[in-house]
């Protein structure tokens, strides 16, 4: 990593699975593993703020949903632990600052659904006591509090408990994500709203019509909540054809972002599934195979963290201004839990 500019920001990336990987392993290992596997990539990639999501496999549901959801929590507290030179569990905008001014890469802990709380609103206070500080209510299917994108036909908008769970966020400061949410439900959340939401990995839906990316409209309902959309990187949600996965598409995907929302309102939420999944084995990669996308498909360069500067180097080449390109790599998710986690 050499350009300056990358150096000088403060990059952030709104999603990485990682911590599928790292809890994979025997408990014991799970710094240790971080370390030699996924913290050099980090560093490499100049990552100073990122977000960590609990994702539970087909696997675990239903019985062990929570119990893997509680695992997964306890192995990024650890991971932490075993690597204080390094990083630091952040729990509000006091501790990412402390953690950037120590030279730490903040970690921020979210979940990706909620299918070990399901309509129990009450334990999302539970998991904001443990370190919970985004969260997303569904994932591809449907749950208790509303429809993944998978489930768009379904035209529905967030359950009651949905909405409940929504409420219960903003009380306590969770920042509400709204990728993979259902297009009803992601008008739903927007008409609700009373705080800004996120878009934690989520590309433009003009430039690649899949159901997991934002339409114009939608791009627009979330920064008019404030809020940031963070583009993600995963090739087949950028392009339908192999040859296009590349990074001038994904270059293409943010400045449409940025066109649409305002340069305030962008983000990097790379979603490195590539990386993670070299390190796992099926049943994960059979059923993401089961919906239509192919895992191991990356961006040339960009399979993990490591190629971050790739991104603020093609921008800059684009002619972006230096202001502008800071924004994107990590200012706005910065600003937005500066404001939300405050």
């Amino acid at each position: 990593m050499t350009l300056p500019l990358h150096r000088r920001a403060v990059v952030a990336d709104t999603h990485n699975d990682l911590l599928m990987a790292v809890s994979a392993r025997p408990p014991g290992q799970w710094a240790s593993f971080f370390r030699q596997r996924w913290l050099p990539q980090l560093l490499d990639g100049g990552v100073d703020l990122q977000v960590l999501p609990v994702f539970i496999d087909d696997q675990y549901l239903p019985e062990g949903a929570l119990r893997q959801t509680l695992r997964m929590i306890e192995c990024a507290h650890v991971l932490a632990e075993g690597n204080a030179d390094r990083v630091r569990l952040c729990l509000d905008a006091a501790d990412i600052d402390r953690a950037l001014d120590d030279g730490l890469i903040a970690l921020v802990l979210a979940l990706e659904s909620m299918p070990g709380l399901d309509a129990s609103v009450e334990l999302i206070s539970t998991v904001h006591r443990l370190g919970v500080r985004v969260a997303a209510i569904a994932h591809f299917g449907r749950t208790p509090l509303a429809d993944g994108s998978g489930e768009d036909a379904t035209g529905s908008g967030l359950t009651s408990h949905g909405v409940a769970a929504l409420r219960e966020m903003e009380r306590l400061g969770i920042v509400f994500d709204v990728s993979h949410l259902g297009a009803s439900g992601v008008a739903h959340v927007l008409e609700l709203a009373t705080r800004p939401v996120i878009a934690t990995h989520s590309a433009a839906r003009a430039l690649r019509d899949h159901h997991r990316n934002l339409t114009d409209d939608q791009l627009r309902g979330v920064a008019a909540t404030g809020g940031v959309v963070c583009v993600n990187f995963f090739a087949p949600f950028l392009a339908e054809r192999v040859a296009d996965m590349t990074l001038e598409r994904l270059l293409d995907h943010i400045e449409h972002v940025v066109s649409v929302a305002g340069v305030e309102h962008v983000g990097l939420g790379p979603d490195f599934i590539r990386e993670v999944m070299d390190d796992l084995t099926p049943p994960c990669c059979e059923d993401l195979h089961t919906r239509g996308v192919d895992p191991r498909q990356a961006v040339p360069g960009l399979e993990g963290p490591a190629g971050l500067p790739m991104v603020t180097e093609g921008l800059l080449a684009r002619g972006l201004p230096d202001k502008d390109v800071t924004r994107i790599i990590g200012g706005n998710v910065h600003r937005l839990f500066g404001e939300l986690l405050a």
